[in-house]
């Protein structure tokens, strides 16, 4: 009996000095937080290299660049102004030869290898650099397996690889937002300027073969279009976040830019249609983001308050 009460009380004592046990947090939540991995794929026989700074500039806005491969015959002549740019930018190149004329082999072996990452690699989604719509199955095969598109080519690009993306950016864009110091021609080009000379004096340039802008959307256009985003993306209480509004505008309209507005934030701030508000980011905090909402809905919505309040009274 006394050895029972001995026990007892040893186990009693052992259980209260035990420190109690904290569950760990949920492993997703470390996931959750981290920024999303991306894959890096330029195809480099169709795609300028004075467009590789901006690229990674605007890949690095989206997430973490974790691969960053360039496809080419990098044996030819025409990869001469990519080469100076892969060990600046950390870029990868990935030799193809051109086995037979007239066909892209490049291509496929872009395609081949994004695959390849798909099952193999930890990524969240892919930016696809090229104006070629061969990679139009690659970016719905993707976006079909759960991953995140971006599409990034010049102008020319046909309308089924802007659409197959979840967001489409434009090169012509990211190079005019370039400093003047980092849009400077390749020492190729400047010799080939510099040759241009008649007894003497330097030729006029030529006409620009830049393509031209896609026509600008027209005010009405514009107001219906991102009246059908706000109505997709908005919360219970009519309010969405700028952030939110931005991707459900790229999701229905890849390819649509805020046009002749600087950013987003400017065109929906003049927008009469909708109304702005700044919000905390956390109870206390200092740092704020911008919620919109259409203001054809805050009339019925103070309208349902008023007959609440009239109503508890």
């Amino acid at each position: 009996m006394a050895k029972s009460r001995k026990s007892s009380h040893l186990s009693s004592h052992a259980s209260a000095s035990a420190p109690a046990l904290v569950a760990a947090p949920p492993a997703t939540s470390v996931a959750a937080a981290r920024s999303p991995r991306l894959a890096l794929l330029i195809d480099a026989d169709n795609i300028t290299p004075a467009a590789a700074a901006p690229l990674l500039e605007a890949a690095a806005r989206r997430g973490t660049v974790a691969i960053r491969r360039a496809y080419g015959d990098w044996t030819t002549t025409n990869l001469t102004g990519w080469k100076d740019r892969l060990h600046v930018h950390a870029i990868q190149p990935v030799q193809q030869f051109a086995y037979s004329t007239g066909k892209n082999a490049t291509d496929g072996a872009l395609i081949i290898e994004a695959m390849d990452l798909l099952y193999t690699a930890d990524l969240d989604g892919f930016v696809i650099v090229s104006s070629d719509s061969d990679f139009t199955r690659l970016a719905t095969r993707l976006r079909e397996a759960g991953k995140i598109v971006y599409g990034c080519g010049e102008r020319k690009t046909n309308k089924a690889f802007v659409a197959a993306c979840d967001e489409f950016v434009w090169i012509e864009d990211l190079r005019a937002h370039q400093p003047p110091h980092q849009s400077a021609p390749s020492p190729s080009q400047a010799m080939k300027q510099d040759t241009k000379r008649v007894r003497g004096q330097r030729l006029p340039a030529g006409p620009s073969k830049t393509p031209p802008r896609p026509p600008k959307l027209s005010g009405e256009q514009v107001k219906a279009l991102l009246t059908r985003a706000v109505m997709a993306a908005a919360n219970g209480t009519g309010w969405v976040s700028l952030s939110l509004l931005g991707q459900q505008l790229h999701a229905m309209q890849p390819g649509f830019e805020a046009r002749p507005f600087k950013s987003l934030r400017e065109l929906v701030s003049q927008a009469g249609y909708l109304r702005c508000q700044r919000v905390p980011d956390a109870p206390g905090s200092r740092h704020y983001h911008l919620e919109v909402r259409l203001v054809s809905e805050l009339a019925p919505v103070a309208r349902d308050v008023a007959r609440s309040v009239r109503a508890a009274a």
